[in-house]
């Protein structure tokens, strides 16, 4: 049985300011579709018979990553909370640990959720010869042909064929840029893609030789664990002392088994905004745009406007995003430092570090659209089904006014339907839920005052979606 696990708690940093860390890229569709990336990792498996998917995240994130997994129907799948993030090897030997209590001898094939692989077939193909290579107990990583002397990839040299791969000869950090050039004309190196292949047992019994304690951690961090609605979280205190490491370092880098099938296959990691220029569709001056853009004179740039009309005149080899809180203007050769200037915003604790202003929660989303002093302003999106957690505050009170639908708000332990232009006012100190009880979405306008309008003023009494206060 083929187990795909998909590692999604990665943050995003270089794609800011469209991915956030309450909101990152593999969450977003960023290559044209509707389907988020994560969503795109899981539908091009149609057609290789698979297990239902286990997917790794972060604990922040599992209401998306759930609300995305019902629409493509995966409601079958494992989705396991990480308190926090351990790195690639223990979040795989989680995996392993939850595919053998649903199968004796599960192959796993683990693949991150923000890669792009343009052509499915090759893909299929690749993936058929690393499952015969697993089954005879090798660790299979997949190997990108390289198609240009890539600086920001680590890559791996190519051994003796096996079967059809080659053993792995050796693991090689990122090069300089003549070293990279030399790696693509000698015709024997590879990008190392960070996707696998391997029996989960064969994998835990090597993580075992080399990282024992993080074995004995994740084990025990899964046998305490405890399901919760849709999810499986991890017993906190075992997770975080496991030590934190990738698994090239923790295993496939001092392993005899490590074997290695190339892709060619249109593969990308969007690892920065000139990565996603170089795969968009481009007119021919060879820009990429998406939104509301008119361009004179540009040429070689990428833009992305989201909320308002975007316009350039004479740039070039520029990266222009715009969202409703944030603008970057990029060099396109100097966009991987983008994380620079997020480490910068993380350190002032700005919230464009974190949330965009359109904030998603498991109920719908909220937009706040103005704030000042004592007064904030939101849009609010009720999805058909949805409810608020019954709560109260101590700082604000609010006023709801519903635009489209039909809201039934309790307060006070008393329901009332509210529907289109009629609004109810909610006290400082009141407590109060918001459902929609309707098959349509419910938008309201809610208008908060007080001395104090954070998002952590609240005090939950009942959450259907088992957050806690």
């Amino acid at each position: 049985m083929i187990v795909p696990v998909i590692l999604a708690g990665g943050s995003g940093t270089r794609l800011w300011p469209l991915s956030r860390r309450m909101h990152p890229k593999q969450f977003l569709p960023l290559t044209g579709g509707e389907n988020s990336m994560l969503q795109e990792t899981i539908a091009r498996l149609e057609g290789v018979e698979c297990a239902p998917p286990i997917v790794i995240c972060n604990e922040e994130h599992r209401f998306l990553v759930a609300e995305q997994l019902q629409q493509l129907g995966k409601r079958d799948a494992t989705i396991a909370l990480e308190p926090a993030g351990r790195n690639t090897a223990p979040a795989i030997a989680v995996a392993a640990l939850k595919a053998l209590q649903q199968d004796d001898d599960p192959v796993l094939l683990v693949l991150a959720a923000d890669h792009v692989i343009s052509q499915i077939t090759p893909f299929h193909q690749a993936i058929e010869c690393a499952v015969e290579l697993a089954q005879t107990d090798q660790l299979v990583t997949f190997g990108i042909v390289p198609n240009a002397p890539e600086t920001g990839y680590g890559y791996i040299r190519s051994g003796e064929v096996v079967d059809k791969g080659y053993q792995v000869a050796q693991f090689v950090e990122k090069p300089d840029q003549e070293t990279a050039q030399d790696y693509l004309e000698s015709g024997g190196y590879y990008w190392n893609s960070g996707m696998f292949c391997f029996r989960a047992a064969h994998y835990l019994d090597e993580l075992s030789q080399y990282a024992p304690e993080m074995v004995q951690c994740c084990r025990q961090a899964v046998e305490s664990g405890v399901d919760d609605l849709d999810f499986f979280r991890l017993a906190r205190e075992p997770f975080l002392q496991s030590p934190s490491d990738s698994i090239d370092y923790a295993v496939m880098e001092k392993t005899n088994c490590a074997a290695m099938v190339a892709l060619d296959a249109g593969w990308n990691d969007i690892g920065s905004w000139s990565a996603l220029w170089e795969i968009d569709d481009k007119d021919d001056n060879g820009n990429a745009q998406k939104g509301d853009v008119l361009l004179f004179d540009t040429r070689d740039t990428l833009v992305h406007a989201e909320s308002r009309l975007v316009t350039t005149v004479g740039v070039d080899n520029l990266v222009i995003i715009e969202t409703k809180d944030a603008v970057l203007v990029a060099d396109k050769n100097e966009a991987q430092h983008v994380k620079t200037l997020v480490n910068t915003l993380r350190q002032q604790q700005r919230p464009e570090d974190q949330f965009h202003r359109v904030v998603y929660r498991p109920w719908g989303h909220f937009d706040s659209i103005e704030e000042e002093g004592r007064f904030k302003v939101k849009r609010i999106t009720v999805k058909p089904g949805g409810r608020t957690s019954v709560q109260m505050h101590h700082h604000r009170s609010e006023h709801w006014v519903v635009v489209s639908g039909t809201a039934r708000v309790t307060k006070e332990g008393k329901s009332f339907l509210v529907t289109e232009n009629e609004s109810i006012y909610i006290n400082v100190g009141e407590s109060h839920s918001l459902e929609n009880p309707g098959v349509l979405p419910l938008d309201l306008i809610e208008v908060q005052t007080g001395g104090y309008l954070g998002e952590d003023d609240i005090v939950r009494y009942d959450d259907l979606y088992g957050r806690e206060d």
